[in-house]
Order: C-alpha cells, then sequence, then structure tokens
C-alpha cells in the first residue's frame, strides 16, 4: 500500500494491486473514501469522490478537506499513480500540515 500524501491527518494511499480508472484512497480513523480520477487528451477533466462498498465514507469537514486536497494536487496524484504503476518507480512520501487555501 503506497502512501503518498498525508494532509492534516487524512491519508492518501494506492492499494498495490490497483485497477484504472487512476484513483487514490482517502483514509481518516475508520472513514474511507476513493477519488477516480477522469482524464481527457492528458488533461484531468473531473474528480469523481465515491464511497467504497463496506466503509464508511469521509464526511464533513475530513470530506471537504479531501475534496481541496484533490483539486490542489491532482496533477502529483496521476504522476505518482504513472511512476508506480508504469514505470514501477518509488514514489515520495509527502506530508502536509499546512490547510491549503
Amino acid at each position: 500500500m503506497p502512501k503518498i500524501f498525508e494532509y492534516l491527518g487524512i491519508l492518501i494511499f494506492f492499494y498495490s494491486n490497483e485497477h484504472e480508472p487512476i484513483h487514490v484512497h482517502g483514509k481518516y480513523d475508520s472513514s474511507e473514501s476513493k477519488a477516480e480520477f477522469y482524464i481527457v487528451d492528458g488533461k484531468i477533466v473531473e474528480i469523481k469522490i465515491k464511497s467504497i462498498k463496506g466503509l464508511k465514507p469521509l464526511t464533513g469537514g475530513k470530506l471537504k478537506d479531501f475534496e481541496v486536497f484533490l483539486e490542489k494536487y491532482a496533477d502529483k496524484i496521476v504522476q505518482k499513480w504513472i511512476d508506480y504503476f508504469v514505470y514501477h518507480k518509488d514514489i515520495e512520501f509527502e506530508k502536509i500540515n499546512t490547510r491549503i487555501k
């Protein structure tokens, strides 16, 4: 389970056996949601946050924090996905403790 970011206590990661579409998981305490990235002609055109069957989804402020983070770091997340799953590179974990404005 490659951890790629932590943002205000939300762990953002991939599972090692992921599948397309490109997506990332966000976990805080016992809640977890995933965000799918839809890419057309090399540009992210949409990010959809979805629940995961059998798990309590992120809600309230933590869901909003996850959404804000995804908007700001979408390109970096997609690049880390490509580096890990396509090029089999090690990826760097980044911890961000300052709220994104």
